[in-house]
């Protein structure tokens, strides 16, 4: 049974993307945007996110909104919907996020926003098949 501290656990991570488990039906990442950083502009046709901040500012853009995100702050975001998150603060973003179904490689671990781009565009970051 995985059972996380989940704040501490995302406070402890300095890689922008890790998996931390896997489900059949869902996933969790936590991630570190670093100051002046983003996730990038991205939509997931098939997968519903949300994502809840621990610590850090920022902003998300989500369907052409944009709100400010601090600690507490939990974002939802429907599949097909165009959504970003960005630092705008001078500490890193920290956040967890619940993907569903599964968005990347289960047990990937990206230490940087360049890495995570280069394994999704290598296939090296796709979710496992069930």
């Amino acid at each position: 049974m995985p059972h996380f501290s989940i704040d501490l656990v995302a406070e402890q991570s300095a890689d922008f993307r890790q998996v931390l488990w896997t489900g059949v039906h869902s996933q969790l990442v936590i991630m570190t945007i670093p100051p002046g950083g983003e996730i990038g502009a991205e939509t997931h046709d098939h997968t519903d996110q949300i994502l809840t901040f621990v610590s850090g500012v920022g902003e998300a853009d989500v369907a052409g909104e944009t709100k400010p995100v601090t600690p507490g702050d939990l974002v939802a975001v429907a599949a097909g919907a165009l959504h970003n998150v960005r630092n705008t603060g001078v500490n890193p973003l920290v956040l967890y996020t619940v993907y569903a179904p599964p968005e990347h490689a289960e047990g990937a671990v990206h230490a940087t926003k360049a890495d995570a781009d280069a394994a999704e565009e290598s296939g090296q970051d796709e979710p496992p098949t069930n």
